[in-house]
């Protein structure tokens, strides 16, 4: 039997449900704070991510996001409220949903294979099996050529690249990522964001991004929703109503405009509209 090829391996659409992929519901989330009582970091949170949707969230800093990440990959409980994933509840359940965090977390002493593969050995794969996977995707990736190299000898862009890599191919129906392009410069950040649109359109993946950037929600988005300040609720969320293929004049076109400029009027506080 041939190996299965990279589209075959992370094609979302076959694998697309009926109704909402995700569902969050009345979702709140509270600290005991010593000296202080009760700190409520998220309040009443509603959320519903259908499949094969790019949904972000933008917010201010501290408001609650990366909280809100832990509750849904299953890190945290939350205080109140559910989280469902095509129906079953995601609460106290880590590994049903990719995440990958801000810094790429490549380990320096593995090659970029041995890195990606990381995840699925964890997951109980064997070595060689698990090298036969991602190598189908490393050109897919733009990382061809690179399998053998080490983090250290490879640009911020693609590490960033890999660490996606290595979370794609964990196979799960949603992908969080939490400022997945943060640390990259203005040039590599922009390159990346078309790079990931290009993959998201031709593979129909489900994901859930927190962004700081409103340009970069805006332009991968199907959807863009606001975060009030703590305790973190959703103020509005915004349909991207912009055609795809999505390129560097998107980001000029009066349709993209209007669109962050209404997202910086929520941010600022000016109520939904």
């Amino acid at each position: 039997m041939s190996a299965p090829t990279a589209d075959a391996i992370l094609d979302a659409s076959p694998r697309a449900e009926q109704g909402p992929r995700l569902e969050i519901r009345g979702l709140g989330k509270s600290f005991a704070v010593p000296g202080e009582g009760t700190r409520s970091v998220l309040r009443d949170v509603e959320l519903t991510v259908r499949p094969g949707e790019f949904t972000a969230m933008i917010g201010p800093s501290g408001c609650g996001k990366s909280t809100l990440f832990n509750i849904i990959s299953g890190l945290e409980p939350p205080s109140g409220g559910t989280v469902t994933l095509s129906g079953e509840s995601l609460v106290g359940r880590p590994g049903q949903v990719a995440y990958m965090p801000q810094k790429d977390l490549l380990f320096p002493w593995r090659t970029v294979r041995d890195n990606t593969i990381l995840g699925l050995q964890v997951g109980g794969m064997r070595r060689r099996a698990a090298r036969e996977r991602v190598d189908e995707l490393f050109a897919t990736f733009g990382l061809d050529g690179y399998q053998d190299a080490y983090p250290f000898e490879m640009s911020g862009g693609m590490r960033q690249r890999a660490a996606l890599l290595r979370t794609v191919v964990m196979d799960r129906p949603l992908l969080l990522l939490d400022e997945p392009f943060g640390a990259l410069d203005s040039l590599t950040r922009t390159e990346m964001q078309l790079w990931l649109a290009g993959m998201c359109q031709r593979f129909q993946w489900t994901i859930l991004l927190i962004t700081h950037d409103i340009r970069e929600a805006v332009f991968l988005a199907d959807t863009v929703h606001v975060l009030s300040p703590r305790p973190a609720t959703i103020v509005q969320g915004i349909e991207v109503d912009i055609p795809r293929p999505r390129g560097i004049d998107t980001f000029t076109s009066p349709g993209f405009i209007d669109i962050e400029r209404r997202l910086l009027h929520l941010l600022e506080g000016g109520g939904a509209r």
